[in-house]
């Protein structure tokens, strides 16, 4: 079997029409061979969403929390609402016609279509994860950027689709090579008033004494999805848990700090703006395990 596999949806919503009427839902293709329309607004604007999905052993992670996800940020973009379903089917399809492995991953999209059609373009594809033993053992390197918005811009600028996982993700990676000129990892971003928001690609967690706290409610941040993994966790051991509005300064004085996300899991920060901070490594290594352990 291959190492990744591309599932094209005919019809992503039920609606609007689907793309051939004598198409079954889901086809297979190679993800290497031409699919997508250079006039998909995906392509040229990046007009659309996207989820991905953590799978160990065959099982994804998460999935209705993600799928929940996925349809509230159709619906903050105006797009056609997913057909849950179908997409539940494409997702399994997609898993099953890759080689079994511990940890892979599932990407779903979403897009617009292509411009006047309104049709929109939905796909799956699924495909090994790299390896994050050292990232979650050792700990990665941060610096926090500005994310240049106001932490209340989800309620005064809803229009700038705050909370929305949108595939335009040319800032998510500018901050990363941002970073690598710093001589860091990756990046927690605050918004312009002062308050920790979120990773380009994770959710912040951190220690205060035997709390468990995250940054939230109403910050134009994403539902973290291994967030609430991690919570279940945290109260499994006797750790309270709680929403709160941190500054990094409280990070840097903080028991430990963690990026969390579907596929590297949990990754300890060891190093922040340049200062080393502490790793609690016992604890890390019992999150991740819960983790993986959720997904087998």
């Amino acid at each position: 079997m291959p190492s990744s596999a591309l599932i094209l949806l005919n019809r992503p919503s039920l609606s609007a029409a689907s793309h051939r009427h004598d198409a079954p839902a889901l086809t297979l293709f190679d993800p290497n061979s031409p699919v997508l329309s250079a006039l998909d607004l995906s392509a040229t604007r990046g007009d659309g969403i996207f989820e991905t999905i953590g799978v160990g052993h065959g099982s994804p992670q998460a999935l209705e929390h993600h799928l929940r996800r996925f349809t509230e940020s159709a619906r903050l973009l105006e797009l056609p609402a997913p057909d849950i379903e179908v997409w539940r089917k494409a997702i399994a399809a997609s898993i099953g016609a890759i080689d079994p492995e511990a940890e892979a991953a599932v990407k779903i999209v979403l897009s617009r279509g292509v411009e006047g059609d309104n049709r929109p373009t939905g796909w799956a594809y699924a495909s090994a994860t790299p390896d994050y033993t050292a990232e979650r053992v050792d700990g990665i390197a941060v610096i926090t950027l500005d994310r240049g918005y106001r932490h209340d811009v989800e309620i005064t600028s809803p229009w700038l689709l705050a909370g929305a996982k949108t595939l335009s993700y040319a800032v998510n990676r500018s901050v990363l090579r941002e970073a690598a000129r710093h001589g860091a990892d990756d990046v927690i971003f605050v918004s312009s008033d002062g308050f920790v928001l979120e990773g380009p690609s994770s959710t912040v967690v951190y220690r205060v004494g035997e709390s468990i706290l995250t940054p939230g409610p109403r910050l134009g941040i994403l539902d973290g999805t291994t967030q609430a993994s991690i919570f279940r966790c945290a109260e499994s051991l006797g750790l309270e848990t709680g929403l709160a509005k941190p500054t990094p300064v409280d990070l840097g004085i903080a028991d430990a700090v963690w990026l969390v996300s579907s596929v590297r899991l949990a990754a300890p920060v060891m190093r922040l703006d340049g200062l080393d901070i502490p790793v609690d490594r016992e604890l890390t290594a019992q999150l991740n395990a819960f983790l993986l352990a959720v997904r087998e």
